[in-house]
């Protein structure tokens, strides 16, 4: 008798919307594996980031610093480019703070902007968390460079027609959009 597979929820849920709507089974399948995905990666990313004492979130924040030119940027910038709320960044900074990691200070040339600067200890601590990430493959140690490369440009292409890529614009219906926005061809090879 051939082992039976274990039981899938989002498939038994994709099993019921294919019986009564038919037309939106797919994309109702589609989003709840994301968010389910989301939910398992940033569970094995905390876990990684455990022994550091970082959540996934400060860990952005300090490597966001550790990237830029000078340690130091605008806490409103941070929010931007961390595409999170500004009271999430303030509540990310102010926990690294506490712990000798961040510093905040006002803007020598507009006392109205708060900068938040990475301390030494900071920028070391960020860059062993990056270690272990890196070892970790982020979570996804059993995909290929190409599996994970694959992925991120279809969830791109969502991001785009959702809005939070403005810059991507379709060039033409038959092209993805990620192909069509970096000038290379689609996972798939056509385009």
């Amino acid at each position: 008798m051939a082992a039976r597979e274990p039981f899938d929820p989002i498939a038994e849920a994709h099993r019921q919307w294919t019986a009564r709507w038919p037309d939106a089974a797919d994309h109702m399948a589609a989003v709840t594996t994301v968010m389910r995905v989301q939910q398992l990666l940033l569970s094995r990313v905390e876990d990684t980031l455990k022994p550091y004492g970082l959540t996934f979130a400060a860990y952005e924040a300090l490597r966001l610093l550790a990237f830029s030119r000078r340690g130091s940027l605008p806490m409103g910038k941070m929010g931007e480019r961390l595409m999170v709320h500004p009271a999430s960044v303030t509540n990310a900074i102010r926990k690294l703070e506490l712990r000798g990691l961040v510093q905040r200070q006002l803007s020598p040339a507009d006392r109205r902007v708060v900068l938040a600067t990475i301390t030494d200890e900071g920028r070391a601590l960020a860059d062993e968390a990056t270690t272990a990430l890196n070892q970790a493959a982020f979570g996804l140690p059993d995909l290929s460079e190409g599996q994970a490369a694959e992925i991120t440009a279809q969830l791109r292409t969502i991001r785009a027609l959702s809005g939070d890529l403005l810059s991507l614009v379709p060039l033409s219906l038959g092209r993805p959009l990620i192909a069509a926005y970096s000038g290379s061809r689609s996972p798939s090879g056509s385009g």
